[in-house]
């Protein structure tokens, strides 16, 4: 069983879409979530507090800054604006694929844990998420 589900951004920041999930999967077996995209990634993570989500940004911005910051003087691909190598970079760090069970029709994860994707970016996109249920 596959799909694809379609997530709009407005920026940088992580985007929860686990209820999405849960709503198409069946069954038992093992779901394969991937993002089609280069600078944005796919995390579980706390779900119950923002802060948490508020510093994970905050702390990959400070890891990689823009283009425009001193420290990345030495990179060469930024003529698709100061945000572009860092979130590559990032999506390099990060998994672009999640492998989360499934069982009685629900993804099995922790009472805290969420599925996002990790936007990069700072402009607005749509992100596509191909899903595989194999059971």
């Amino acid at each position: 069983m596959q799909t694809t589900f379609t997530l709009s951004t407005h920026g940088p920041g992580l985007y929860e879409f686990t209820r999405d999930v849960g709503d198409w999967v069946a069954g038992d077996g093992l779901l394969t979530l991937f993002v089609r995209h280069t600078s944005c990634s796919l995390v579980i993570q706390e779900n119950a507090d923002p802060e948490v989500q508020t510093d994970l940004r905050n702390f990959f911005h400070r890891l990689v800054p823009p283009t425009t910051d001193p420290s990345m003087s030495y990179l060469t691909h930024t003529y698709e604006g100061p945000d572009d190598m860092p979130a590559h970079i990032k999506a390099a760090m990060l998994p672009v694929s999640l492998s989360i069970p499934v069982a009685n029709g629900r993804p099995v994860l922790g009472t805290w844990q969420g599925i996002y994707l990790f936007e990069h970016r700072n402009a607005p996109h749509v992100r596509q998420v191909a899903a595989h249920l194999l059971t």
